[in-house]
């Protein structure tokens, strides 16, 4: 879809585009500051409007923070079908929204709203980054380990929440990860141990770990064993819950991955799930893990791990 585009590289000042799918664009201002510009929206997730808005806003907030940036302003893009939706269930999409921006001290100084066929909500922000201190997606180094932030399962959950059978229990968790800011990205970026960094979000676990393989050029091996998943999403997983979107990633790019053959359907399912505002994936060197872990868990992420690792070879990945 993006074949037709104009190649970028002729703006030497735009540090990140689109070529890598990286999380966010940056843009040079002087040697000192990158002014890092993303965006993103969608329709609801979970049927409360306030927790709607938090989950939006905390997920578009995430591609700054995985990038290596620090927040500085958001603007909020929605459409409210407004013959269906009351003036108070507006507002509390907004004070949602508000609420997540005002926990990362980002004030939301303005934006655009339509009258739309369905809900739709998220936020364009604008950050800043050391254009020295940026993490991307695509510098991963032979011999990295790989560390996942959050545990896995937003899809699963709400697949369950769409059937009306997700218990008290399993909509905490899942209102508990996706609103639980990413904020850390811009403390791993003064780490210089930290060589590549990526949001786990609507690809799920494979597709961005696939897309850290091709811009690196290397391939990686996941242990399932150590993957951290949501205990609700565990159960309701092994029942058979899955989305759609689950099996539209599976299609897209499981041609390159390597499973084992006794490996279940449901957790080929885990692999794929997309997650909505998922954690941050952290390629980096042996002897920096205990220290990013650590780094994690003092913030707050309890879901934080070793998942695996990268070594040379085709972009592919091995799941033992």
């Amino acid at each position: 879809m993006l074949s037709k585009l104009p190649p970028q590289a002729a703006n030497p000042a735009l540090l990140v585009g689109y070529e890598t799918g990286d999380d966010a664009a940056v843009y040079k201002v002087n040697d000192e500051q990158g002014v890092v510009a993303t965006t993103d929206f969608f329709m609801p997730i979970v049927d409360d409007p306030f927790d709607y808005g938090r989950i939006a806003a905390t997920n578009a907030l995430s591609d700054v923070y995985a990038i290596g940036g620090k927040p500085i302003m958001a603007l909020a893009i929605a459409g409210f079908p407004m013959d269906k939706m009351s003036t108070d269930q507006v507002q509390q999409t907004l004070a949602g929204g508000t609420q997540s921006c005002a926990d990362a001290g980002v004030p939301v100084a303005g934006g655009h709203t339509i009258d739309a066929p369905e809900p739709i909500y998220g936020l364009a922000v604008v950050g800043l980054v050391h254009p020295d201190k940026i993490k991307r997606n695509d510098d991963a180094k032979d011999g990295d380990v790989l560390i996942l932030g959050k545990g896995l399962g937003v899809g699963i959950l709400g697949a369950a929440m769409n059937k009306n059978e997700l218990n008290p229990e399993g909509y905490k968790e899942m209102v508990e990860s996706t609103t639980k800011l990413n904020s850390i990205g811009a403390d791993l970026a003064e780490m210089s141990g930290v060589h590549a960094v990526t949001d786990v979000t609507g690809f799920g676990l494979m597709g961005h770990l696939l897309e850290l393989c091709e811009g690196a050029g290397l391939k990686a091996t996941v242990n399932w064993d150590d993957l951290p998943i949501l205990p609700s999403a565990l159960g309701y997983a092994q029942k058979g819950y899955n989305t759609g979107a689950a099996n539209r990633n599976w299609a897209s790019f499981g041609m390159n991955l390597s499973l084992p053959d006794a490996m279940e359907q449901w957790q080929k399912n885990i692999l794929t799930d997309p997650q909505t505002s998922g954690g941050l994936m952290v390629s980096c060197p042996p002897d920096q893990a205990e220290s990013v872990i650590a780094l994690f868990h003092e913030q707050g992420y309890p879901f934080a791990k070793q998942i695996g690792s990268m070594e040379s070879g085709a972009a592919h990945v091995t799941v033992i």
